[in-house]
């Protein structure tokens, strides 16, 4: 729509307000990501807002509007006679609509896929999914489950394309025609550049971490971000800088090493290890695991539950990152996520070993299993790089005669873990012992569908992950229940986990700490393990050095984790990451550290994490130099390539 009449006729000021129009369009975003989020911000009324968080929106929403808009104010500023025709106006006007209705999209996206990841998406999501050809189908199936998003994007087009106004063709004489354009191209550059960095008054540009100085709850940084900075912020960056807290490489060895050199007198004892990643489960879903917590819960795992009444669980327990791929680096090689996915980091070539090539050593027969087609997130190329000597996905079931074939394919993505779980099962009784295997589950993944012949009994509950998740644990019974019927059962020991956790109803995993937490459990069906629920912290990444104190594993290796079952409870700890603050808890106690200093200290049983003791707790300090010592110990290592032991 033009409208070159009044006070908005001439160039810098039609300029002005329709950026100021797309400021108005970030907001309505922000707004919607805030009310389709909001059990996660019910700290934030209209009776007390966080104007911080309001201050900090503008410098990031600047940043963005800057980074985006630059070829289109340019385009209107150059000085030249050509853009005064029509035609150049309405390239214009078409680059001003195209560019910001991307911007919009991907912020009204966020507002659903938030609820997966509890950060704001960044270039590393098409690492993680861009060889996948579901993407489109789960776009369109979230297009249609959030219809009224679909509308609010329609309704803030209309509104840009309605208010925007289009520059008044200039009549100045040639010479100062040229001169005033030269100006204003030198002047808007300055505004972009300022704008960019996030203002002009500092020498550092803002980056994404920069939104915690707006912040009380690290869950907020979410809302200050926008999704377009983020984007643009971690294109072709380095996720790993060395932080300098120790000059000492001695005093940082004493503090903390991630190389583990096991005793000599440790007894090989050559068990079958299988690992299980069940995706999304979190330790919410759990009934058993929520005694104290959620007394009277019964939850969503009826099976899972009797399990952990024969294996050994822990107090707390908690993912290392927050993505599907995230949990195997961490898991299996003891690696957590810090910054970026090291899957999809730009060191992701370093060489990296874990449990595969340890047993490997060994004697061990060794393969990985995924339901879905051999691309799928990398998962094959991870899974062989650190070692694993076959890999088995969708197309290996589907050609096997003994499966159901393509007929147990669930139409997103992959294999219906029920018939993939049996699939796994046969192909164990055909490897050599020992063997070590992990599988990924897929189905309470989104879109969190059942088989059709389930549907009447794993229905609609609290959530749409429940009835997958009543399925999935239907199909670890089946699995279970069959694989105790083969020779290599009693000499085998389970460990399954969550890879990561997902959508909540509860406030206690709502909370920094707690939004990680999963389940941790160590099934020995021999019952060489005591079992139960032990005092203690863990983590992902103390999966890798159980596992080969149980087998009895006696080289080097490294692992940001502990030995759990050789480990007093207080030595026990966890560590993660989440938009820039670094999490740590041991002992009774979880920092929160922006990379500079601690901004949070709770008690561990603060579930919803309300008070914040920071300098009232005598161990603060020294917790804060453990941390420091992990994180210096994995960026050094990470970036000289060190994530195995010297020779």
């Amino acid at each position: 729509m033009k409208r070159n009449n009044g006070f908005l006729k001439n160039s810098p000021l039609a300029v002005v307000w329709n950026i100021f129009m797309v400021y108005v369009a970030y907001g309505i975003t922000r707004v919607a990501f805030l009310l389709e989020n909001h059990s996660l911000y019910e700290h934030l009324t209209f009776s007390n807002p966080s104007w911080s968080i309001a201050e900090g929106a503008f410098y990031f929403d600047t940043s963005a509007i800057a980074y985006t808009n630059m070829l289109y104010v340019m385009l209107v500023f150059l000085p030249f006679h050509l853009k005064e025709n029509a035609g150049w106006q309405r390239l214009c006007r078409g680059l001003y609509l195209l560019v910001n209705g991307l911007c919009v999209a991907m912020n009204l996206g966020d507002c659903v896929y938030f609820q997966y990841t509890a950060r704001r998406t960044t270039i590393a999501f098409f690492s993680e999914f861009g060889a996948d050809d579901k993407l489109g189908s789960i776009v369109g199936y979230e297009f249609l489950n959030h219809w009224y998003l679909v509308l609010l994007f329609v309704a803030i087009m209309c509104f840009l394309a309605f208010c925007y106004v289009t520059p008044q063709r200039s009549v100045n004489p040639r010479r100062r025609y040229y001169l005033v354009q030269t100006l204003s191209v030198l002047v808007v550059a300055y505004l972009c550049w300022a704008g960019m960095r996030g203002g002009w008054w500092d020498n550092r540009p803002i980056k994404i971490s920069t939104a915690n100085e707006y912040i009380v709850r690290p869950n907020d940084a979410s809302l200050v971000l926008n999704t377009p900075f983020s984007m643009i912020r971690t294109i072709g960056k380095n996720a790993y800088h060395l932080p300098g807290y120790y000059r000492d490489a001695d005093e940082l060895e004493r503090v903390y090493t991630p190389i583990h050199h096991p005793s000599d007198s440790i007894q090989s004892q050559k068990k079958n290890v299988v690992v299980i990643f069940l995706e999304s489960f979190a330790r919410e879903y759990f009934g058993s695991l929520n005694k104290e917590i959620l007394p009277g819960y019964k939850g969503y795992t009826e099976f899972l539950d009797s399990l952990i009444a024969h294996s050994v669980t822990f107090r707390y327990s908690y993912a290392n990152g927050r993505a599907s791929i995230d949990a195997m680096p961490s898991a299996l090689s003891g690696l957590p996520m810090f910054v970026e996915s090291f899957v999809a980091a730009s060191h992701s070539t370093n060489h990296l070993g874990g449990m595969a090539a340890c047993l490997d050593s060994l004697g061990y027969e060794t393969a990985f299993f995924h339901g879905a087609p051999a691309s799928s997130l990398g998962f094959q190329g991870f899974t062989k790089s650190i070692g694993f000597q076959h890999c088995y996905s969708q197309e290996d079931f589907e050609s096997d005669s003994r499966t159901e074939g393509r007929a147990a394919y669930d139409n997103w993505w992959g294999i219906w873990d029920e018939p993939f779980l049996q699939y796994f099962r046969m192909k164990m009784s055909d490897m050599k012992q020992p063997f070590m295997t992990a599988l990924f589950t897929l189905t309470s993944h989104h879109p969190f569908h059942v088989p059709e012949q389930y549907k009447d009994i794993f229905v609609e509950e609290e959530m749409p992950i429940h009835k997958s998740i009543r399925y999935a644990d239907h199909a670890l019974r089946r699995f279970f229940n069959e694989a105790r019927k083969e020779p290599w059962f009693q000499n085998t020991v389970f460990i399954l986990t969550g890879d990561h956790t997902n959508m909540s109803n509860h406030p206690e995993y709502k909370s920094g700490i707690n939004q990680f937490s999963t389940s941790i459990i160590i099934y020995d069906p021999s019952g060489s393990l005591e079992p139960g629920i032990r005092e203690g912290i863990a983590q992902q990444t103390d999966i890798l050095p159980t596992v080969l104190g149980m087998v009895g594993y006696q080289r080097p290796y490294m692992a940001f984790g502990c030995d759990l079952l050789n480990t007093p409870a207080e030595d026990t700890w966890a560590v993660n990451y989440l938009d820039g603050i670094y999490q740590f808890c041991k002992g009774d106690y979880v920092i929160q550290f922006d990379g500079e200093k601690t901004i949070g200290v709770y008690r561990l049983t603060d579930y919803r994490m309300q008070n914040n003791l920071k300098g009232k707790v005598a161990g603060e300090q020294r917790l804060e130099q453990e941390l420091k010592a992990i994180i210096q110990q994995y960026m050094e290592r990470m970036i000289n390539n060190r994530l195995v032991p010297e020779k």
